[in-house]
């Protein structure tokens, strides 16, 4: 899934490929069916050939319908984007060591002690030599 900028933001596409053309390596068409805020249908071709120079033609409204289905004809699929599904948390836990009592930690690793060892000999002597 592809975006164009329409309107001052990213709009959700549909993306072809397209069979490439004489020099160029990738073609990909986006077509927006219609903008949420003006309502204009665009599609916009992208072209790369081989010298990696990228070229970008837009068309916007009925001019973007006749674009359109003069490309139907190249057009090999659609392209749909992998969905995969996000984790709402982890599972691992750090298990540590607080003055000799198991702890786990679940987020906040800054806070942490981790191998602080109760001693009332070391608090507040010091060396004198």
């Amino acid at each position: 899934m592809g975006y164009i900028h329409c309107c001052g933001g990213l709009r959700r596409t549909r993306t072809f490929s397209l069979a490439p053309q004489e020099n160029y390596i990738l073609c990909e068409v986006d077509y927006l069916e219609k903008c949420p805020v003006c309502g204009h249908k665009v599609v916009q071709l992208t072209r790369v050939d081989s010298d990696k120079k990228l070229s970008v033609v837009r068309k916007v409204n009925v001019k973007a319908e006749q674009f359109f289905e003069k490309l139907k004809k190249n057009l090999i699929c659609e392209i749909k984007p992998i969905s995969y599904k996000k984790q709402s948390g982890s599972k691992f836990y750090l298990n540590y060591n607080e003055y000799g009592i198991k702890k786990r930690c679940y987020s906040n690793l800054r806070s942490l002690k981790i191998g602080l060892v109760e001693n009332s000999e070391l608090k507040n002597k010091s060396i004198i030599i």
